[in-house]
């Protein structure tokens, strides 16, 4: 089976981040610890099939299949693949206005 490598974009970190201290400061810091430990995992998981994710509904209807997207509901990690790397752009709560966060942050 192939192995990929997976790389983490400064932004997608920084989503983290963010996920993280609202998490932290709206629920618990365990919660918070939790919910970025299985992130985490979705994360690492993406080194074998990242074909298993699907294009995100908001970008397919625009016809951009560039980029794929898996889930730890509510979360959701947007990544595209290069070759035999994994690039994760982003990392969001999709309850939040997704076709405009995707907009800004892939279609500048």
């Amino acid at each position: 089976m192939k192995r990929y490598h997976v790389r983490l974009t400064e932004e997608a970190e920084r989503d983290l981040v963010d996920l993280f201290e609202y998490i932290a400061r709206k629920d618990s810091v365990d919660k918070a610890y939790d919910v970025l430990e299985k992130l985490d995992a979705l994360i690492l998981s993406l080194v074998q099939q990242p074909e298993r994710g699907h294009y995100p509904p908001e970008l397919n209807k625009r016809g951009v299949k560039d980029y794929r997207e898996v889930h730890f509901k509510p979360y959701r990690v947007i990544y595209e693949i290069i070759r035999n790397h994994v690039v994760v752009l982003a990392c969001f709560d999709g309850r939040r206005d997704m076709q405009l966060l995707l907009e800004r942050r892939l279609l500048r």
